[in-house]
């Protein structure tokens, strides 16, 4: 059995550069995949041959109202920041990511985080709740 296989929930490593000529990688996932997934972004940094310029990395995603929106998440440069630490910045894909300026190399490394639904029951949920209600003492009403 694969220890990373389809069958097995987990976290697995996740990385992506963007150069003048790359500056654009989209990650996404099979929609008929039984699964939830989350992209946790934990580091945005520049590598080996980057200039001193400004390198603008744009995330590209749907708001609420499914509309494709972009919003610039690192602004870096060799001089003063080449990295930003993103805390596990989590995305839902399908997610693109863009080199708004300067011509990197920019690396993106985080996580690619894979729960099976069956796996996260909601009727585990429920039987919480249930035991929750049974603990916390009746209200009664306030003696006069």
């Amino acid at each position: 059995m694969e220890p990373h296989g389809p069958a097995c929930p987990g976290s697995v490593l996740f990385g992506c550069e963007l150069t003048a000529s790359t500056k654009s990688y989209t990650f996404q996932v099979d929609e008929e995949d039984d699964s939830d997934h989350i992209l946790a972004l934990s580091m945005v940094c520049l590598t080996d041959g980057a200039k001193d310029e400004c390198n603008v990395v744009e995330v590209i995603g749907r708001n609420h109202e499914n509309q494709e929106i972009a919003v610039p998440v690192a602004n870096l440069k060799l001089s003063c920041q080449p990295l930003l630490s993103l805390d596990n910045f989590k995305l839902q894909p399908p997610v693109t990511f863009r080199l708004a300026a300067g011509s990197g190399p920019v690396h993106l490394a985080g996580w690619h985080k894979i729960m099976h639904r069956e796996d996260a029951s909601f009727e585990e949920d429920d039987d919480l709740s249930e035991e929750d209600e049974e603990e916390l003492p009746p209200i009664m009403p306030a003696k006069k």
